[in-house]
This record gives C-alpha cells, structure tokens and sequence, in this order.
C-alpha cells in the first residue's frame, strides 16, 4: 500500500494564489489550467476543487495544485478546504484528469529553428521556475522578433508578472536566442 497523501501550502508572489504541494504525480508534464468551473469537466479533481467556496481558478501542475481565489473567497476557508480536498481525492485513488483529456496547447506554429530554440529555453529554463511559484509559461507563436506567452496559474493574474516577463523571461530568451527582441504576454 503506498504512504497516504501529504498536502503542505507555500506562498507565491501573487497575493491572490496559494500553491499546494502534494508527494504524487498529478500531470506527467506541464500542466492543465482550469480558469471556469465549466472548463474543468476532464478532470474530476479540478472539478472538485472549484466546489470549494472562493475558489476562482486551478492550475494543475506535475506535484502541485495552484488556486486562485475569487474577491469573495477567504483564504482560512482555502487553507482548511482544499488541502483536505485533495488529500480526500487522491486517498481515493480517484482520477485527477479523464484518459480523454488532451492538454491545450499552443497553435501549432512554424517550427521553425528559431522556434525550437525559443521552445527548448522555454522548457528546460524558464518554466521550472515559474513552476516554483505556481505558474506556467506557454509559448504561443513568433512572429517579427516577438515572442507571444501565455501565463497560467499563480502568474496569470500576478502583479509581478510584467516584471517576471521582461526582466526574467525576455533576458533569458534574447540571450539565448538573438532572434528574439521582445517578449509580450498575451
């Protein structure tokens, strides 16, 4: 029989999210972010979470969950609610995502070699340490030197995320990649 589940709480830079850690894997990569209460019918876990009251958005990353509370929401409710949620869900053995389930994803775009530049530093710099803090980068297209992102979870509504965009992400990817001149979000 495996160790039960184990839920503890960090704190990221924006004051409207919580990250809670868990010891199993949840998304085998990436992550699946549920902004709507109606967009999470493919995963059962973040349909259960968006039942506890103030929960606005779930991010779902490979050993965390990500809750964004709503204006109404109180964070002694989220803080009592949703580790037991979780711990409730995965004793279960219960899914976290729908064998259905297919992770949303960027267009497609060129693939080009500059792109798979972008992409590579992306994925092996970049969004592991957005993941520290709750969030996800997805890269969406290049186009004239502009490299278009998407930001999920704890960074999609943080007041960091501008900072952490131009300053982290935008630096990061000029230096590695010349063909970049500006990174925006979108």
């Amino acid at each position: 029989m495996s160790e039960p589940v184990t839920v503890h709480l960090e704190f990221t830079p924006n004051p409207n999210s919580l990250k809670f850690v868990v010891n199993r894997t949840l998304v085998e990569k990436g992550a699946a972010n549920f902004t709507r209460p109606d967009a999470a019918q493919k995963s059962p876990l973040a349909a259960k979470l968006f039942t506890v009251p103030g929960v606005e958005a779930v991010m779902l990353g490979t050993q965390f969950v990500t809750i964004t509370k709503s204006t109404e929401g109180d964070w002694d409710t989220l803080a009592e609610k949703v580790p037991a949620t979780l711990e409730e869900h995965l004793n279960a053995g219960l899914r976290v995502l729908d064998e259905d389930y297919v992770q949303e994803t960027a267009p497609v775009g060129t693939h080009s070699e500059v792109e798979k530049r972008i992409r590579e530093v992306l994925d092996t710099d970049i969004r592991p340490a957005v993941a520290m803090d709750g969030g996800d980068i997805i890269f969406n297209k290049f186009e004239d030197g502009i490299v278009y992102l998407e930001m999920h979870g704890a960074c999609n509504s943080c007041m960091h995320s501008t900072a952490t965009l131009k300053m982290g992400v935008e630096t990061r990817l000029k230096d590695a990649v010349p063909e970049v001149k500006e990174v925006v979000q979108i």
